[in-house]
């Protein structure tokens, strides 16, 4: 057969697979550095014990006659959506409305494939790799298109550049860069969405982060449902990334030019391309929303927020030009006069410090490196320390 040829038109690795090969062959060569990474953005800390609860009790059931259970609904568990709507969402949406899944990232390719091939979509330059990997996979770079958000715009992308796309696919707090939309701003998307008959998809999955009244989903936005996809994740708030879960809210105001309700064929799409997440991950969804759980994933959020601040502070001292760290556990660093993989490798060789090429998240992340506070406390002083001295 032949070959999809749109796999052409993407890098051989992903970008965080990519950073692991160059990891790798690092460490090949110096096998006693010892390395630190403000790379992928992957938790640390351990599940809370309310959360891990939640977790063993339904493992234990499932050993047990009584306790045993097989598939269980394609659209998630009625109590898990009912607190997602309820607790997260103070009931803007309804939990019938709510589809839980393994994860944001799994969604985006599930989107891309309701989508189809003929779409358009408009993508922020820089931003979470998937978005422009699933895109061009399914149809090819030529239908894309990139809407810049830098500091000299200030993350702002220009609406006018999508009115070819169908579809615009928008993240906030954004990764990589921690911007955060106002509700003003979400407003004019919203507004400018309707007036052209679009779809936003809208990925939340940092949206505990967000400091202050800022908008967490952009269902606190009139006329949002008639408009947006939302998509949110358990894995960067409960340390969930390698349990996996997250869920995708499809309303039912939301139709097609023709008139035919989206949230139909989303039904129909994951009940045919997948069996529901797991009865134990979702276990654990319901009790990381219960009083105890949410006070859990405030805490760690805090956790990761304090070390994201040292960083900041540190590369602040050192004559950087930083970027968020405010609402989102990531900073976006400006590297004058170097590309990102040169920094990436400046760094790796004089610091042993491994960090994401901005590069990776798209055009307009070239001379940009993200750094990530996810880490034990004492690696990141340990990081700051030695980005201390080699910056001496």
């Amino acid at each position: 057969m032949r070959r999809n040829t749109h796999f052409s038109q993407v890098a051989s690795r992903y970008l965080f697979q990519e950073i692991r090969e160059r990891k790798r062959d690092f460490l090949q060569q110096y096998p006693h550095a010892e390395l630190i990474s403000l790379s992928i953005g992957d938790t640390t800390e351990p599940i809370t014990p309310h959360i891990c609860q939640g977790l063993t009790s339904i493992s234990s059931s499932l050993g047990s006659e009584a306790g045993y259970m097989g598939y269980g609904p394609e659209q998630g568990i009625l109590e898990l959506r009912q607190a997602i709507a309820t607790t997260l969402y103070h009931d803007r949406v309804d939990a019938d409305d709510v589809f839980v899944s393994d994860g944001a990232k799994c969604d985006i390719g599930r989107l891309q494939t309701l989508f189809g091939p003929e779409t358009s979509v408009a993508l922020q330059d820089p931003a979470y790799p998937a978005y422009l990997d699933t895109s061009i996979i399914h149809r090819g770079r030529d239908s894309i298109i990139l809407l810049p958000c830098t500091p000299e715009n200030h993350f702002f992308p220009d609406l006018a550049l999508a009115e070819k796309a169908d579809v615009l696919f928008l993240c906030s707090p954004n990764n990589p860069t921690g911007a955060l939309f106002s509700h003003e701003q979400l407003a004019t998307i919203v507004q400018f969405a309707k007036d052209r008959k679009k779809i936003i998809v809208f990925d939340t999955a940092y949206s505990l982060y967000i400091q202050g009244d800022g908008p967490r989903s952009i269902y606190e936005i009139a006329g949002a449902k008639e408009v947006a996809i939302e998509i949110g994740s358990f894995s960067k708030i409960a340390g969930f990334s390698g349990v996996r879960l997250g869920w995708t809210v499809v309303p039912k105001e939301l139709h097609y030019h023709s008139g035919e309700p989206v949230r139909a064929d989303w039904m129909r799409l994951i009940t045919t391309f997948y069996n529901g997440s797991s009865i134990i991950s979702q276990h654990g969804g319901i009790a990381a929303l219960q009083p105890a759980g949410m006070s859990e994933m405030r805490e760690l959020v805090s956790f990761y927020l304090e070390s994201t601040g040292l960083l900041l502070e540190a590369f602040k001292q050192l004559g950087y030009e930083v970027y968020g760290g405010i609402h989102a556990p990531y900073l976006w660093v400006r590297l004058q006069g170097k590309s990102s993989w040169d920094a990436f490798d400046e760094l790796l060789r004089t610091a042993h410090v491994l960090t994401t090429p901005g590069i990776g998240f798209g055009e307009s992340g070239d001379g940009f490196l993200r750094i990530s506070g996810f880490g034990k406390r004492a690696t990141i002083l340990e990081a700051i320390g030695r980005l201390h001295r080699y910056r001496q």
